[in-house]
């Protein structure tokens, strides 16, 4: 099974064989609904292109429209980057209203929504509560142990890049059945090096085996056995490529690795 990438940041005009190249399956978020036009025109393999508006970007707002959001909505299975930025400048209020018209989309036509939430992160569980959506995703999760519980009890799913590994306290919080890779190319894998690159997910990948008691190749069967079930919930299968359908489908049925 290629290594699944749930969080990483591509430039929509790179070459559709470059993207195979990368033997992944990688999600890609894109900051503005301009963004997500060009992305969703594509058809590639193994690569899921999402609709967002960043939280932090004050462009995302200004052109930010709840009918085109809808309408790119029925184009794919992921959505991102949404969520809430403490550190933006963009105001609260701003914010606020975009990300609470994306959860009631979401709450009408579920999809996988990665959710951002620097420095907001009780504010984004505050909306999740409010307007409870299948699918999500917190991706970079910072927030406390409080919070994590709270996440965890909302049904969230985390997706976990090289930047968090060290915050084994947090991990060991999460459950392995709600934990993803991803790499947040190119913020969340500067500590890889020169094999920095999005689907290299290699370095997480073997974080969280350590931790769990797994072997890689039981972890990555995990991971996959989570993605199936996101897609499960949000019933978007036939919304993903088909080689990624065809890898789902082929997945074992019966029982699957968990932490000791």
């Amino acid at each position: 099974m290629p290594p699944i990438d749930l969080h990483a940041h591509i430039e929509t005009g790179i070459a559709a064989a470059d993207l195979t190249a990368i033997k992944a399956v990688i999600f890609a978020p894109t900051r503005t609904l301009d963004e997500a036009h060009a992305a969703l025109a594509r058809t590639d393999s193994w690569t899921i292109w999402g609709v967002g508006a960043h939280p932090g970007l004050a462009k995302a707002h200004k052109t930010f429209s709840q009918e085109q959001f809808t309408q790119l909505c029925d184009r794919t299975s992921y959505v991102s980057e949404i969520g809430l930025d403490g550190k933006s400048h963009v105001a609260p209020s701003t914010q606020q209203a975009t990300f609470t018209t994306i959860l009631e989309i979401l709450q009408r036509t579920p999809r996988i929504a990665s959710i951002h939430s620097y420095a907001a992160t009780d504010a984004v569980l505050d909306h999740l509560t409010n307007r409870p959506i299948q699918g999500a995703v917190l991706h970079w999760w910072l927030g406390s142990h409080e919070e994590t519980a709270r996440a965890i009890e909302l049904g969230c799913y985390f997706s976990v890049n090289p930047a968090m590994a060290r915050r084994t306290s947090l991990l060991r919080r999460i459950p392995l059945d709600r934990v993803l890779p991803e790499t947040d190319h190119p913020f969340g894998d500067r500590s890889c090096g020169p094999t920095r690159r999005p689907g290299n997910v290699v370095d997480i990948e073997r974080s969280l085996s350590t931790l769990h008691g797994l072997n890689p190749v039981q972890l990555r069967q995990r991971t996959w056995h989570n993605l199936a079930e996101l897609v499960r919930i949000t019933r978007t299968r036939m919304l993903l490529p088909r080689p990624v359908r065809v890898s789902l489908a082929a997945l074992p049925t019966g029982s699957c690795p968990h932490r000791n």
